[in-house]
């Protein structure tokens, strides 16, 4: 794997990290302030709009700059995004900070992943995606951890300085070590935006806001499951969050490597086996053990679908991709929202803390029908592009031969 690929993985360790740590931040960020606990998770929802709103728009202004140049200027932004978040006077100030840096987000992974996929050969491609996308697994398994605990003792405000530095490192890396990459000739924006009538792109889409959502629909009501139902300590929800986010890097490479061999056979196992985990969760949860292991399950199958998913819509928007894949970078934070909200009603509704993860795996289940749709729907593509060579060569045979003189009857001698 190239180098490049390590410059990738820092600015996506960045983005992870300043993505998930306000989770962890909500209470002291809402005492500086003077603002209720709901209240400061706006910073989390406005975060997440900003994400879905901006990977389109920030892709579109960029379809004329060249990409090399395009991540450096997205990692400014980040940078300016998260340096306003830390120096914020007010909370309306630090929201827009917020949003500032989500509009990087987008834009980043999805420009990256084509980026990543085209420093490598052909068979290799989802693999390099993964690697990027490592940084933002890793992200989970350090940079929120290590971000909360400096939050929680120097103030959350260094942590947000520590993000934008970890910016001006991936920007650096960028600047250094990604080749430069010309503006691909003949790209217009509706070119970009032709991919979507295609059924696969939007298919592709569609399962990653279903697929990811299943794991949002248990993950965002996770510390009530475990510490009124499982029975943990509060003190234990960050390490088991340490275990989600080792489950991420898990399936992330494991998605990686296996999406390169047989990419919707990879879907296919690793959705199915996360609806049967999530639904599953309703059980577990109420054991300590079973809980610990199902949740790194969890991360581990639902980031086992990234790498496919995002290969998928690359593949199948082959000559403008650059809009889908960012595109796609909006539908896991999408999936995020609906999830969050879907698992809100249920518990409202009074079904009890595990009912999200019937919702969760309702959602996986429904994106493993539209994996199996679209895999029908191809198989039928490709046999009636078989069926149409194969009738254009007999066609042609058959031609020939009409047009080919009988032999002339060999003389008889007497």
């Amino acid at each position: 794997m190239p180098l490049a690929l390590l410059a990738l993985a820092i600015g996506a360790f960045g983005i992870g990290t300043t993505e998930f740590v306000i989770m962890g931040l909500l209470p002291e960020v809402a005492a500086g302030y003077g603002v209720s606990i709901p209240t400061a998770g706006l910073l989390v929802t406005g975060y997440a709009l900003g994400v879905v709103l901006g990977a389109p728009v920030m892709t579109v202004l960029g379809t004329r700059i060249p990409r090399k140049r395009m991540l450096m200027l997205l990692m400014g932004l980040f940078i300016a995004g998260n340096v306003l978040s830390a120096l914020a006077p007010a909370f309306g100030v630090m929201l827009a900070g917020r949003v500032v840096a989500s509009l990087a987000h987008g834009a980043f992974f999805g420009i990256g992943s084509v980026v990543a996929a085209g420093l490598v050969a052909p068979e290799k491609k989802a693999g390099a995606i993964a690697m990027m996308f490592t940084g933002l697994t890793v992200a989970n398994v350090v940079g929120v951890p290590l971000g909360t605990l400096v939050g929680q003792h120097l103030g959350w405000r260094v942590t947000f300085l520590i993000v934008a530095a970890l910016g001006v490192l991936g920007l650096l890396g960028i600047a250094r070590l990604v080749p430069e990459l010309p503006r691909p000739e003949g790209v217009r924006v509706r070119h970009e935006v032709a991919a979507f009538r295609n059924v696969q792109v939007l298919l592709a889409m569609a399962m990653t806001v279903l697929g990811f959502g299943g794991v949002f629909a248990a993950i965002t009501y996770i510390t009530p499951m475990l510490t009124d139902v499982a029975g943990f300590a509060d003190t234990s929800v960050t390490w088991l969050l340490v275990l989600f986010g080792l489950g991420m890097v898990t399936g992330n490479l494991v998605g990686g490597r296996y999406a390169d061999r047989a990419l919707m056979p990879m879907l296919y196992a690793s959705l199915g086996a996360l609806a049967v985990v999530l639904a599953l969760f309703t059980l577990t949860a109420h054991d300590k053990a079973g809980a610990a292991v199902t949740v790194f399950l969890i991360g581990a199958l639902g980031f086992a679908t990234v790498p496919p998913l995002q290969k998928r819509v690359l593949d199948q928007a082959a000559g403008a991709p650059t809009l889908a894949s960012a595109v796609n970078i909006g539908a896991f934070n999408l999936g995020n929202a609906l999830a969050a909200w879907l698992g809100g009603l249920v518990i409202t509704a009074g079904l009890g803390w595990t009912a999200p993860n019937w919702v969760g795996a309702a959602l996986a289940a429904s994106a493993l029908v539209l994996a199996l749709v679209s895999g029908a729907l191809e198989r039928r593509t490709a046999r009636r592009a078989a069926d149409g060579t194969a009738g254009r060569a007999a066609d042609a045979s058959r031609v020939v031969a009409a047009g080919t003189p009988e032999a002339a009857p060999t003389p008889v001698h007497h």
